[in-house]
């Protein structure tokens, strides 16, 4: 299968799924994101540390402030929000790394106190369809410390396929840190 070569992503928000809407986030949000992006917990596995006020304030105004793919190296980052209530409960985001291989990658950071309702699941899977059939990407990984258990049952979930477990392959946090690589193509993500 090969799909439209890949120009930009100019979402309509919000991005509705069954129980969530995604939309850029806001300087409103401050608060929801330190209940999560502050937990030591929730920074374990992930390439940042817990954040503060102020860090959350500048990734606002900064790279959390974009709201379209362009162009190849951006990262367009979304709020998770509970359609019945409003409430936010995670981000998810979309790199696009490269324009001539149309390759992308996703991740996903949510607020335990709403784990186990399939809500990353849920918004990852709208990412999914945003790069594969709005911005066209060929391909889309998700890259993961195999230490977190959570992330990579969602990537499964998602249907991305397993393809690499790389030992021992960077210090991570000061430790040695096994990354698995998961994938999937534009034709899987079509016979979904």
């Amino acid at each position: 299968m090969r799909s439209r070569h890949v120009n930009e992503l100019r979402p309509d928000y919000p991005v509705r799924t069954e129980r969530l809407l995604l939309r850029p986030l806001a300087t409103d949000d401050v608060d929801a994101l330190l209940a999560y992006r502050s937990r030591p917990e929730v920074c374990r596995y992930v390439p940042f540390e817990p954040m503060d006020r102020d860090l959350i304030a500048d990734r606002l105004a900064g790279p959390w402030a974009r709201t379209e793919l362009t162009e190849e190296g951006q990262s367009l980052t979304l709020g998770a929000v509970l359609a019945d209530t409003g409430r936010l409960i995670g981000d998810v985001v979309l790199f696009w790394h490269s324009s001539h291989h149309r390759g992308g990658e996703i991740g996903y950071v949510f607020n335990p106190d709403f784990a186990g309702r399939g809500y990353a699941t849920e918004a990852a899977s709208a990412v999914l369809r945003l790069g594969f059939e709005d911005l066209g990407l060929h391909r889309i990984v998700a890259r993961l410390d195999e230490r977190n258990e959570a992330s990579a049952r969602v990537a499964r979930r998602l249907g991305l396929r397993q393809e690499a477990r790389l030992v021992d392959n960077e210090i991570f946090k000061g430790e040695w840190s096994t990354e698995l690589q998961f994938a999937m193509l534009a034709d899987e993500w079509a016979r979904k």
